[in-house]
């Protein structure tokens, strides 16, 4: 280097330390939170994911100046390297950096991803928490701040790291607690003489986290993941789960917990308070395929929390019903178990039925076929009662076929007429359908229970490999609109069984017409509907028509339908004069005036 390269460095040097001192412009204040929702009472600021701002090649004394101006009495804390630290339980191994003394990886120790690889709850390289609080009038992001960490063990089980940010004056220290097992850790936030640094503005704790992929089917899984919310006055809402569009929600009310929920597992946090209010939204970007959503959380801490003691809890684990209940109020909504009374019958039958199986059973094949023997043999009293109708009906077919013949050509006589001899013979033509129709909430509720079960996540069973979705014995070379591009052998074998227990039905029941062809239609649209279902769930329907065709044919060998025929025969000649009840007599009624009606309509054409 020669002379005048080397005075002309040092005039450039120079130069940037003037500028940087006196003419450079404040740093870029992050944009104020806006939406098109009822805006909150306060700013929530928005952030972006970069580190610290760093300008490369520069003398220190430029750095120094330019972190001055941009983090003010916290410059002392910016521009250190990044350093992390590693503490773990039996269920999780979590990372946390001195940049900002946040949590950066959360492993679920003892999950996999589809691929086999460790399951990564929280990716650091795709999401990011931030604190913001108010310096000067100027949002200084606390996670582009060096903390100084510090890790000891409590009573030998629980592990505490605190991260320390302080200049002697004031301080900040953030502290973690991890106990020996359980998927909660305890967060607070302690401080000192902030008064002398900040104005007592809320502080913004915003966390942006985008959802690894972790299940083979992607469209699955978006349809399977979304940002949900509890406030403070015990209300519980959701974003649109199944939705792939940008959704958001400002939330005005003080909220408890918000919580980014995906299929099998969900990352929370739950104020020990509360926040004092916040903004959710959540979107997904096609074009990437290693990711599932991106969600967003921007809430509002209270300055007098942050400056006398916030407290939370983070949970970052499975969506298992018995863990869940115990973490927070409704924080079992992070487990869909359907709508209506289904919840009610996931919680407090199928539920403790499933996991007090699993104490005596490893293999989860055979717990669902012990489930499907214990549901029919509860539901035996109801299959009992709507065959003993059925039973009835058939052995009246007879007296029912000769009413048909004798009023061939007009249904409303003929029908009156069977409504008169079902109330001789003591028949109610509905009490075959009531049964059904009272365990219909079970089988809706298992449709909900199997395809959201993490415990059967990655369970094989014969050729299935995984009891959490579809079991695929054929992939085809192309797509079958409205079916999928693979075979689900135990959908196959439902849809088979389905088609066979209606035919054996059909010989033995009094359906004519256009019915007894429509009720074959019913296995043929679950076919496309369930092949991408869990083949949990498909088995168990498998399982169970072929143990309801049994019980079918054992009740057909039990029930003597020629001794009901004569005990009908017996009511029929007691009640001939037995007074018509209310309900017969108003659809009899009923009945009539639509004859008429359809008597007068002809005579008008």
């Amino acid at each position: 280097m020669d002379r005048n390269q080397f005075i002309g460095l040092i005039l450039m040097f120079a130069l940037l330390a003037v500028y940087f001192t006196w003419f450079a412009p404040d740093p870029p204040v992050p944009e104020e939170l806006t939406t098109q929702t009822e805006p909150v009472q306060e700013t929530i600021a928005e952030v972006s994911s970069d580190t610290t701002t760093v300008i490369p090649d520069l003398p220190d004394s430029v750095q120094e100046s330019f972190n001055s101006q941009k983090y003010g009495a916290f410059a002392f804390a910016a521009g250190a390297e990044e350093r992390v630290n590693t503490i773990e339980n039996e269920e999780l191994i979590i990372t946390l950096t001195n940049q900002g003394g946040r949590i950066k990886d959360v492993i679920l120790k003892k999950h996999k991803d589809y691929l086999g690889n460790p399951l990564v709850l929280v990716d650091g390289s795709k999401s990011k928490s931030d604190l913001l609080v108010d310096h000067n009038g100027k949002k200084i992001n606390l996670s582009e701040l060096s903390f100084k960490p510090s890790v000891k063990n409590i009573g030998g089980d629980t592990t505490q790291i605190s991260y320390v940010l302080t200049n002697g004056t004031f301080s900040i220290i953030q502290k973690y607690l991890l106990p020996a097992k359980g998927f909660e850790v305890a967060y607070s936030i302690e401080s000192k003489n902030l008064n002398t640094v900040l104005n007592p503005t809320d502080v913004n704790y915003n966390w942006n986290h985008a959802i690894n992929r972790a299940e083979n089917n992607l469209e699955d899984g978006r349809y399977n993941s979304n940002t949900r919310y509890y406030l403070a006055n015990g209300d519980y809402d959701e974003l649109a789960e199944r939705s792939t569009e940008f959704e958001d929600e400002t939330l005005g009310e003080q909220v408890k917990w918000v919580s980014f929920k995906q299929k099998f597992f969900t990352a929370a946090i739950i104020a020990n308070a509360s926040f004092k209010s916040g903004y959710v939204s959540q979107t997904v970007d096609f074009g990437d395929t290693t990711t599932v959503k991106n969600l967003s959380m921007q809430m509002l801490i209270p300055y007098s929390d942050f400056a006398n003691g916030f407290g939370a809890r983070y949970y970052f684990g499975s969506n298992n019903y018995d863990i869940l209940k115990k973490v927070a109020p409704d924080f079992e909504e992070n487990l869909d178990m359907g709508w209506g009374p289904l919840p009610l019958v996931n919680k407090y039958l199928i539920i403790p039925i499933f996991h007090f199986l699993e104490r005596f059973f490893s293999n989860y094949g055979i717990i669902i076929l012990i489930i499907v023997v214990v549901i029919r043999l509860l539901l035996a009293p109801l299959t009992w009662k709507s065959h003993m109708s059925m039973a009835k009906m058939r052995a009246m077919k007879p007296e029912l076929d000769e009413i048909k013949a004798k009023h061939d050509g007009d249904m409303q006589k003929a029908q009156q007429e069977q409504m008169k001899l079902y109330q001789q013979v003591g028949i109610n033509p509905v009490s075959g359908c009531i049964p059904m129709l009272l365990q219909m909430p079970i089988l809706f509720s298992l449709f909900f229970f199997f395809p959201n079960a993490v415990e059967l996540r990655q369970q094989s069973f014969l050729w299935a490999h995984d009891l959490s979705t579809y079991d695929s014995i054929i992939m085809l070379p192309f797509e079958i609109p409205f079916y999928g591009s693979h075979v689900s052998l135990f959908t196959l074998l439902m849809t088979l069984s389905t088609i066979l227990y209606t035919w054996s039905n059909s010989q033995i029941t009094t359906v004519q017409g256009p019915m007894k062809t429509l009720q074959y239609m019913m296995p043929i649209m679950f076919l496309f509907v369930l092949n991408s279902y869990a083949s949990g769930l498909t088995f168990y329907y498998f399982v169970s028509n072929m143990v309801t065709f049994g019980q079918t044919v054992l009740f057909r060998k039990i029930i003597d339908e020629d001794k009901i025929h004569a005990l009908l025969q017996e009511n029929k000649k007691k009640n001939v004069n037995k007074k018509k009840s209310k309900f017969q007599q108003r659809l009899e009624d009923a009945m009539k005036a639509n004859q008429e009606a359809q008597k007068k309509g002809k005579k008008k054409k």
